[in-house]
């Protein structure tokens, strides 16, 4: 490498976006870098648990769907390039009152984009999806398009194959920081400064920690806990017979349970997502408590009642949120990507994701369209704006 450069771009961060990232630079022919504080994948962040859910009528919003649709090509090359099962198509169920954010929505995303879907009412669902109870008012919309990604196995090979293609990675060891310099970057690990042509930040609940200046965003980071309970007929929960689900169960602050079908065909993972108290990722309590499992076995009993509702096992997950729960994706310093407040909702789109960062890193801009996710959006916030 030449003007005393360690590599054309080196990557903070080894999860979902980093490994993905490090893969398409990668493939490209970069000469190309990365750092984790810990030995990827493992179980520490946001990037864990076995299943991660991918559906298309996305009810965030219909910008995402162009960039869903290109992650399922994108997890299923990675798939033919490592040999590794990492996408298993169920369907998906989204379900909850007629106007909730959950099926409006999806709804909106399926139309606005032309989206084979249906409508069923809790009778339907109850006929063609066993384990599900819905309540007299609720609806639930079903896509065949969707289905989970295995998180471990595609962060491994996303890494194996970038290593193959020359890529070195430096685990276990955390970046102190990342700073532009005259013709570069810098990252300062383990006593030791790398220089490259470009950064990319995408270091997941550490983001927000002062790794990077520039990033002038207020990510919050959130305990949640996924659980695991056992059905009484496993064949109910297959996944030739169980969709993927999103549930708004309403509230104030909203609830939305999310699940899977069985994985191991011994049991099955629930979740209830809620806004909770911002924490430090460096004092996680990752010890599981009572109170952690409670949400889940009361959503168990109340929907899902071929589970049993005593949790078998439980495991914590940190989110990095953005203010808005949008990604944030762009440039932030000369020579600085930030891949960051993913919210909850990101891993689905980690290839693509990857991508469009090797896009930036590598030409300066991208072809996707990632105007709604720059980083620059929350400036007049931060500076008191009321326009």
């Amino acid at each position: 490498m030449d003007g005393g450069m360690d590599a054309d771009v080196l990557v903070v961060g080894l999860g979902a976006m980093g490994s993905m990232a490090l893969w398409r630079l990668a493939r490209r022919g970069a000469t190309v870098m990365g750092f984790d504080r810990f030995e990827p994948p493992h179980a520490m962040g946001s990037s864990h648990g076995e299943s991660r859910i991918i559906r298309t009528a996305y009810y965030e919003g219909p910008g995402y769907v162009p960039l869903v649709l290109e992650a399922f090509g994108l997890w299923r090359e990675l798939e033919g390039e490592s040999g590794a099962s990492i996408l298993t198509m169920t369907g998906a169920l989204m379900i909850g009152g007629p106007t909730s954010d959950v099926v409006a929505g999806a709804l909106a995303s399926a139309k606005e984009h032309r989206l084979e879907h249906e409508v069923l009412d809790g009778a339907g669902v109850r006929r063609r999806f066993a384990r599900h109870r819905l309540l007299d008012h609720e609806v639930a919309m079903y896509e065949a398009a969707a289905g989970f990604v295995r998180p471990e196995a595609g962060i491994a090979a996303a890494l194996a194959r970038a290593r193959a293609l020359g890529a070195r990675t430096f685990t276990g060891q955390a970046v102190d920081r990342v700073e532009p310099v005259s013709g570069g970057v810098e990252v300062r690990a383990a006593g030791r400064t790398w220089r490259g042509r470009h950064a990319v930040v995408c270091a997941g609940a550490w983001n927000g920690a002062g790794l990077v200046a520039g990033l002038n965003v207020k990510l919050e980071v959130t305990r949640q806990c996924m659980v695991w309970f056992r059905p009484r007929t496993p064949a109910l929960h297959a996944p030739n017979r169980a969709p993927v689900f999103v549930h708004d169960i309403g509230g104030s602050p909203a609830l939305f349970g999310y699940g899977f079908p069985s994985v191991d065909g011994e049991t099955v993972k629930i979740g209830v997502a809620a806004k909770t108290a911002p924490q430090d990722p460096e004092a996680i309590d990752r010890k599981i408590h009572p109170a952690d499992l409670e949400a889940a076995a009361q959503y168990v009993r109340m929907a899902l009642p071929d589970l049993d509702p005593t949790p078998v096992r439980a495991v914590v997950c940190l989110q990095e949120n953005s203010p808005d729960r949008h990604f944030v994706i762009g440039p932030i310093a000369p020579g600085i990507t930030v891949l960051a407040g993913f919210s909850g909702h990101g891993f689905k789109f980690a290839p693509v994701i990857g991508d469009i960062a090797a896009d930036l890193a590598l030409q300066g801009r991208t072809t996707r369209s990632i105007a709604p996710f720059s980083p620059q959006r929350f400036a007049h916030k931060l500076h008191g704006s009321r326009a």
